[in-house]
């Protein structure tokens, strides 16, 4: 008798365990294909960007400005202003960013006003970059009423805040408050306990942050379009448009032209290997950080 209730027993358990594992192996089978399938687009994209962006790697390309329709030229122009703005919206965004994910991580965790601060960012995070263009362009291109490098830098930079605030405040929460408490008890300020203590454990990531933003800001075209514009002609003014890499791409590309088509080209691949650099270079900081604690 207790050989044929164990055996019954036996048969549903037999039967659960195999559905459980077909089902198993489908899910696994998906969740494959799936990423097969992305991995497959990618490698496409990469394919045809080298395919067509490594016949126009060329001396010619870093050292000549763009030329007009027919003629021969380079991007030094646009990889100039690229740079530049690119600098001057690190430079404005990254302290305001630092000091608001402070705020946010040291002083206001648990305050409503943090809250609010948290959701605007996270808006801000996830907002459109057009829209961003579609301000500065009010805010300062019409006031100004001419386009500008400047206006094209602060769009920019606006972009550049939210990633750093929220980098920096998932930073300095991962500090251990043991250390804070630490460097209290000896008599050190608050100020000091931050800069001397948890920025020095959280840099590593902090950097990372920076360094994703910047890679986020290295290809955005919209808001450029609406502050910066662009200019054929080499230009250092700050307070006129400014040639740039991302709007050069897309007006070439969709140019008749196959010259201004080539030029995209190498202009995209060149973008493409700037932020995977500093995407490594995040990486590899992030890496450096969880070793060392």
């Amino acid at each position: 008798m207790s050989m044929t209730s164990s055996a019954a027993l036996a048969a549903p358990a037999g039967g659960l365990y195999n559905r459980r594992r077909i089902v198993n192996k489908v899910a696994l089978t998906l969740a494959l294909g799936a990423a097969g399938f992305g991995l497959f687009w990618l490698v496409a994209i990469l394919w045809t960007l080298l395919y067509n962006g490594l016949s126009a790697i060329n001396i010619a390309l870093f050292t000549e400005n763009t030329p007009p329709p027919g003629g021969e030229g380079g991007l030094l122009n646009a990889i100039f202003g690229s740079v530049i703005m690119t600098t001057v919206a690190t430079l404005v965004g990254t302290p305001i960013g630092i000091m608001a994910g402070t705020y946010l991580a040291e002083f206001g965790r648990d305050r409503k006003l943090a809250e609010v601060v948290r959701f605007i960012n996270d808006v801000l995070l996830s907002a459109p970059s057009i829209m961003v263009g579609l301000f500065v362009y009010e805010v300062m291109v019409i006031r100004m009423g001419h386009f500008s490098a400047w206006a094209g830098a602060m769009a920019l930079a606006v972009i550049v805040i939210p990633v750093v605030v929220r980098t920096t405040e998932d930073m300095l929460k991962l500090v251990p408050n043991s250390l804070r408490e630490a460097a209290a008890a000896l008599g050190a300020p608050q100020w000091k306990v931050i800069t001397m203590v948890a920025y020095r454990a959280a840099r590593n990531g902090m950097i990372t942050g920076v360094l994703l933003a910047i890679a986020r800001i290295s290809g955005e075209t919209a808001p450029l379009l609406f502050t910066a514009l662009n200019n054929q002609f080499w230009s250092a003014d700050m307070n006129a448009p400014m040639a740039n890499l991302p709007v050069v791409i897309f007006q070439y590309a969709m140019s008749p032209y196959e010259d201004w088509r080539q030029l995209a080209w190498g202009g995209a691949l060149l973008i493409t290997v700037a932020i995977l650099l500093l995407n490594i270079g995040a990486r590899l900081l992030a890496g450096l950080g969880s070793t060392r604690k």
